[in-house]
């Protein structure tokens, strides 16, 4: 599994009403309705952003930009969004869903333009003032969110209308539309008292500050955790282009005749399994662990800032009666509840644990096999399990790296994909601005024909992108506004050298057709909200639709299409493909593991309660609860350390809410995935009659629906985790959910009681 972020989550900062993220349990109540008091004028918006662009789609015109632009925008944004929010509250008439729910559904749409185009250049091509700018913005954002979110008038008149929902004739859409934007302001406490309200805003303010200085420092640390290589001979193992690269990277850092492997996102490294040198695979291996620790450098150290995260989170809960963070963030979750997710988490344990260690068994006789007399260590693992591997498979990674050229995977395989079960073409262009020279774009035409939308594809790794790979919209689609749908992707691969042939790894290949994936859910949006559109789903079901699209990487008439050898023109080998799919099994003690047991850690540090986590304010008390809470995982942490340690765990820390208490959901939609991708096999594989059927009951739905029946459409059933296990190699045992229902053949069935 790739993780991603989704840029999107960027934009929770400044989450608006009718389409914020912050939510939870009413604690208190009020029928009065304030007095409307007269509503300002509305400014007049002027710049680049008062309008929408010009270009085809509304796509951003990047040259009419400039980075001294984005202040003033989001100032005025800000400023007309308050205004219509005023009009709204003074209006005379009695709250109706035209003239209060969708009426703030309108609202902020320069503020929405602004922070699409912004946060997308942060995340993929950002710069030392865009930062400062971010810093500077984060918490005035959140500010404003919470004004409009805490505002005692706008609530009272969408509580009348929501009150009043019974009598009123509105479609499922409108329907959905009015309790989400109900239950949102609920959970940002618009029922709290005066003074709890007021605490609220003071800790969210701080907290988008926080999540926004730990991003920073975890990207600064990343970049400056680049690990440098005086002896070229200690690069043996890596290929001539990876050190040629190294060699470019270290030129570019000012040390000009060495070599620098930089840092990737997650704890394991890619130039790990090639390293021969086993000095050299430890010092990148520790630089990575502790890059954010304070121990290479005490100005990236994030342990104190994400104590306070988790502190001011866990006392937010509290303000709205819930016993942590987790149990808070859950609340509109499709799991519901923290006992569901660790519940489906903990079933996998023993069995996961039980494989780590004859994982690792298996790597120490192949270590002893080559006269090592060492045991294995993190920093040793992939390497022996590629040996391993390749002994077992006879899979040679770079061999098969040599079928993948990164503009054939996407044209003739994601794109191929996307015609032969949905009928979609591309066609690629040239004429539209873009943020980076690298960055592709395409015209995605529908099966009638029709334009569908822009895509626009960013695929190489740079220092001024994070770390990742994700997908969002610089124009969200809509019947209201009548937009059509502009996304992206944003990948790190690393690019070739000049004058090489651009391979990609089979975990890139799959990362592409994962994030494309979650394009096609933003494509095949047909909501007439925007807050209800394609990807505007829950935390732990919106992966599931890019996970489920990764089948297609190896289905063959897919592979026979795109996956051929960039000299001789030569499909890949039939032989080969097997090879991979019967490795795909190889290893899950570790690649399963790592995720189980970051999501796991997630999971402990927001089940902490407000005086729990408000004991953890030093460096040395997070290192203490971090060791505290993987031991208590039961799982094998000291040689498969997480995915990523809480210091440098984006997902979870660098965002005002993000994936935290979510983590788990890769895991969740996993079993989404793994039992769909059994429908699609079970119904005949690669057709058009099942790509519009999936497009119908799950892609083009957005977030209009119960996820539960959602799945029911499509698979006529509940899921079942069995799939999983099965994929995972862990069918060592009879799953045991807390909400499991049997259909009679001893298959577990995923459901979920709001608690």
């Amino acid at each position: 599994m790739k993780t991603r972020l989704l840029a999107a989550t960027a934009l929770a900062a400044f989450a608006l009403a009718g389409c914020s993220t912050m939510t939870t349990d009413r604690v208190a109540s009020t029928d009065a309705r304030p007095a409307a008091a007269a509503a300002p004028a509305i400014p007049q918006a002027t710049g680049y952003f008062a309008q929408d662009s010009s270009l085809p789609f509304h796509a951003p015109d990047f040259t009419k930009v400039s980075e001294a632009d984005y202040v003033p925008a989001f100032e005025q944004g800000m400023a007309i969004q308050r205004a219509e929010v005023a009009a709204i509250t003074a209006n005379p008439e009695a709250p109706t869903f035209e003239n209060t729910i969708v009426a703030l559904e309108n609202s902020g749409k320069l503020l929405g333009r602004v922070g699409r185009v912004f946060y997308a250049l942060t995340g993929a091509n950002t710069t030392d003032a865009l930062d400062k700018i971010d810093e500077e913005m984060s918490p005035r954002l959140a500010a404003h969110s919470d004004a409009i979110n805490l505002d005692p008038a706008l609530f009272a008149r969408v509580k009348a209308v929501y009150d009043n929902r019974a009598a009123m004739s509105m479609s499922p859409e409108d329907a959905r539309l009015l309790e989400r934007t109900y239950e949102e302001m609920v959970h940002a406490g618009a029922m709290l008292t005066p003074e709890q309200r007021e605490r609220v805003k003071a800790i969210n303010t701080e907290l988008s500050t926080l999540a926004t200085q730990f991003g920073q420092k975890v990207r600064e640390a990343t970049v400056a955790g680049a690990v440098f290589v005086t002896d070229k001979a200690q690069l043996k193992g890596m290929s001539d282009a990876d050190i040629a690269a190294a060699a470019k990277l270290a030129a570019e850092k000012g040390k000009p005749g060495q070599w620098a492997i930089a840092l990737q996102n997650t704890t394991q490294q890619p130039a790990l399994p090639s390293l021969e040198n086993r000095a050299l695979r430890e010092r990148l291996f520790m630089a990575s662990l502790h890059r954010a620790d304070g121990k290479a450098n005490p100005a990236h150290d994030t342990r104190v800032l994400l104590a306070k995260i988790a502190a001011l989170r866990a006392e937010k809960a509290g303000l709205f009666g819930n016993p942590d963070w987790a149990t808070y963030a859950m609340w509109d979750r499709m799991a519901k509840n923290p006992k569901t997710a660790l519940d489906f988490m903990n079933q996998m344990v023993p069995a996961l644990a039980a494989t780590q260690r004859s994982d690792a068994a298996a790597l120490n006789a192949q270590i002893k096999k080559e006269g090592g007399n060492f045991t294995v260590k993190p920093w040793d693992w992939y390497r022996y399990a590629n040996k391993v591997k390749a002994e077992r498979y006879q899979l040679d990674e770079d061999k098969m790296m040599e079928y993948f050229q990164l503009d054939k995977v996407l044209e003739d395989g994601v794109f191929y994909m996307a015609n032969q079960l949905y009928g979609l073409n591309f066609t690629r262009r040239n004429d539209l601005p873009v943020y980076h020279p690298d960055v592709w774009t395409y015209t995605v035409f529908d099966r009638d024909g029709s334009e569908l939308g822009l895509f626009y594809f960013d695929p190489f790794q740079r220092p001024s992108k994070r770390g990742g790979a994700w997908m969002s919209n610089f124009v969200e689609q809509s019947h209201l506004t009548g937009n059509k749908p502009v996304i992206y992707n944003v990948l790190n691969i690393p690019k070739a050298a000049e004058g090489s042939p651009q391979l990609v790894s089979f975990d890139n290949v799959n990362t592409m057709f994962h994030e494309f994936g979650h394009a096609l859910h933003g494509f095949f949006a047909d909501q007439k909200y925007e807050s209800l559109s394609g990807t505007a789903t829950a935390r732990d079901f919106v992966e599931y639709p890019s996970q489920v699209h990764e089948m297609w990487a190896t289905d063959p008439k897919v592979l026979a299409n795109y996956a051929k050898h960039y000299k001789t023109g030569e499909t890949i080998p039939a032989a080969m493909i097997d090879k991979i799919e019967a490795a795909g099994r190889f290893n899950q003690g570790y690649d399963f593991g790592e995720t189980v047991e970051a999501a796991l850690l997630d999971m402990k540090w927001h089940a902490l309660s407000a005086e729990q986590a408000a004991a953890i304010d030093t460096p040395a008390e997070v290192d203490a609860f971090e060791a505290k809470a993987l031991g208590e995982t039961g799982l094998e942490v000291g040689l498969i350390p997480p995915r990523y340690r809480s210091t440098y765990f984006n997902h979870i820390f660098s965002d005002p809410e993000g994936y935290s208490s979510g983590y788990y959901s890769y895991l969740w939609t996993q079993m989404l995935d793994h039992d769909s991708r059994q429908w699609f096999r079970d119904n005949g594989g690669l057709t058009r009659k099942n790509g519009d059927h999936y497009r119908a009951t799950v892609l083009s739905r957005g977030g209009t629906m119960d996820y539960f029946e959602m799945y029911r459409n499509f698979a006529g059933r509940e899921p079942t985790i069995q799939p999983l296990l099965e994929a995972r190699g862990l069918t060592g045992g009879t799953p045991t959910n807390a909400s499991t229902s049997d259909d009679g053949a001893g298959a577990a069935k995923i459901s979920a009681k709001k608690q």
